[in-house]
């Protein structure tokens, strides 16, 4: 079947930019088409996929020949899933504004969302250093635009100023590297940037190791990771909660999932020499993001410091080397995490009309009385996002521990906590927010139509994802499996597969 990848890339903003020259009222709507079509084609994927550890669908043209930059477009089982992850937010969030179009300038504000999705979308079907650089920077241009214009509270603008300067310092580390790199693995004058080229012809350790740090620290950055995440408290109360439903549910993910696809496979000497390093900054993430998570009140920041801890889960999951178990608890970690954070997000924005707009915890209460099938969502988000056995949450966790015990126990004794946490500061956020007794400025209703077309097709694939996680582990295991083995230096691909 014939899967053309620059029509689901480049679908969103062509269409969000259609939408900016339409009246007002079907701005919204020509943007819900521009992101319903890249669904459309994930979904084709997620059925035609061969599991062979080889790229396919690709796109390979020559872009800028002098500099050796190809336009090279590519799924495999790293990036499948995260595909259809970005596809089916960007669709909700889409879906989401046409039924509550922003106030002011919705044309503009569906642009960037499309804008936003092309982005993210890039960065995750690039196969080619520079090109996955430029999508990496381009994901910051919407979001500039969407806190410092659409955000709330009094804030935004220092929010929007954080935002851009932590990340784009990551991302000039970045670019700096990404040349430098395919220069010293340029041989015999040529300069090649693809993935599978500096891969085959990695520089030498001494290199490796300074180009490590400049990558690394972009994606922790992003992520955020402890101590990096200085941005992360006002961008996260700053942005609009459509906004932030993607922002949280794949925009972090590209981080992590550029550890695997650029840091390990092209610098694995480094990787080998750092990955302790790696494992602490992941491991006090996780701990850092739990405590704080369960200290907030602030709703958006009890989800902003879970997914710190979260993300401290994945980065573990990585570099657990040697492990295949880890990495694919981590890729499927990935995809459960948008999965459970994106309804969140779009529960406080109801949880919010319910208490007279306070997203705090503290004016909240007795909101499930009259809205029991808000109550029931809510509950199975929440117990999924704590990883109840069960879940696809609980397989993903599972084999990240795994693999990290297997790698460092001790890590993983201390780690293992993380688990416990959640547990609690997710229950309290349920408990406090939909029983106990009714806030004063609480007024309880069930909710609407519209509001369950967004909800209850993510709880949907929440579910099937927790009936059926192995699709998922049979298609990332092949190149996973090859990824750890070239950077924990295991070329005879020892390690035993996860999947039968």
């Amino acid at each position: 079947m014939t899967v053309h990848l620059s029509i689901l890339l480049f679908w969103p903003v062509a269409f969000s930019l259609v939408a900016a020259v339409m009246p007002r009222r079907l701005a919204p709507v020509a943007a819900l088409v521009g992101a319903l079509v890249p669904l459309g084609y994930a979904v084709v994927m997620l059925l035609d996929f061969e599991t062979t550890g080889d790229l396919q669908y690709v796109t390979n043209d020559t872009w800028i020949e002098d500099l050796g930059i190809r336009y090279i477009l590519g799924v495999d089982g790293l990036n499948l899933w995260l595909v259809a992850l970005t596809a089916l937010l960007f669709a909700i969030a889409a879906l989401w504004v046409t039924l509550r179009p922003p106030a002011s300038r919705p044309r503009l504000y569906t642009f960037h969302l499309g804008l936003a999705e092309t982005a993210v979308l890039g960065a995750f079907l690039a196969q080619d250093l520079i090109l996955f650089v430029l999508f990496f920077d381009l994901m910051l241009v919407p979001f500039y635009f969407l806190v410092g214009q659409w955000g709330t509270g009094p804030d935004r603008v220092a929010a929007t100023f954080k935002l851009v300067v932590y990340t784009l310092v990551g991302s000039l580390l970045m670019l700096a590297a990404a040349v430098a790199t395919g220069v010293l693995a340029g041989t015999n004058g040529e300069i090649d940037f693809s993935f599978a080229f500096l891969s085959a012809n990695p520089v030498s350790e001494a290199n490796q190791k300074w180009l490590f740090v400049a990558f690394a620290l972009a994606f922790l950055i992003k992520m955020p990771a402890f101590p990096l995440h200085g941005w992360m408290p006002d961008g996260y109360r700053s942005m609009p909660l459509p906004v932030l439903a993607v922002f949280s549910g794949v925009l972090s993910k590209v981080a992590a999932y550029g550890f695997l696809r650029v840091v390990l496979p092209v610098f694995p000497d480094a990787t080998q020499d750092y990955d302790i390093v790696v494992m602490l900054i992941a491991l006090a993430s996780i701990l850092y993001g739990s405590i704080l998570a369960f200290t907030q009140t602030n709703s958006r920041l009890i989800l902003g410091y879970s997914s710190m801890a979260q993300l401290g889960f994945i980065t573990l999951g990585i570099f657990a080397l040697g492990q295949t178990a880890g990495a694919q608890g981590a890729l499927l970690q990935m995809v459960n995490h948008g999965l459970v954070v994106a309804p969140l997000f779009f529960i406080v924005a109801l949880l919010s009309e319910r208490a007279s707009g306070s997203e705090d915890l503290r004016d909240m209460g007795g909101i499930a009385f009259r809205a029991p099938v808000l109550a029931t969502l809510f509950l199975i988000v929440a117990l999924a996002t704590l990883a109840m056995p069960g879940s696809a949450n609980f397989v993903g966790e599972f084999l990240i521990l795994l693999g990290v015990f297997n790698a460092e126990m001790a890590i993983a004794i201390i780690a293992s906590t993380g688990v416990a946490l959640a547990s609690v500061y997710m229950l309290r956020m349920y408990i406090r927010s939909m029983h106990n007794r009714t806030g004063e400025q609480v007024r309880s209703f069930e909710m609407s139509v519209r509001d369950a077309l967004v909800l209850v097709p993510l709880v949907a694939a929440i579910l099937a994802f927790a009936l059926y996680p192995q699709q998922a582990l049979e298609h990332s295991e092949p190149t996973v499996t090859r990824i750890v083995s070239t950077a924990s230096g295991d070329t005879s691909v020892a390690q035993e597969a996860v999947t039968p």
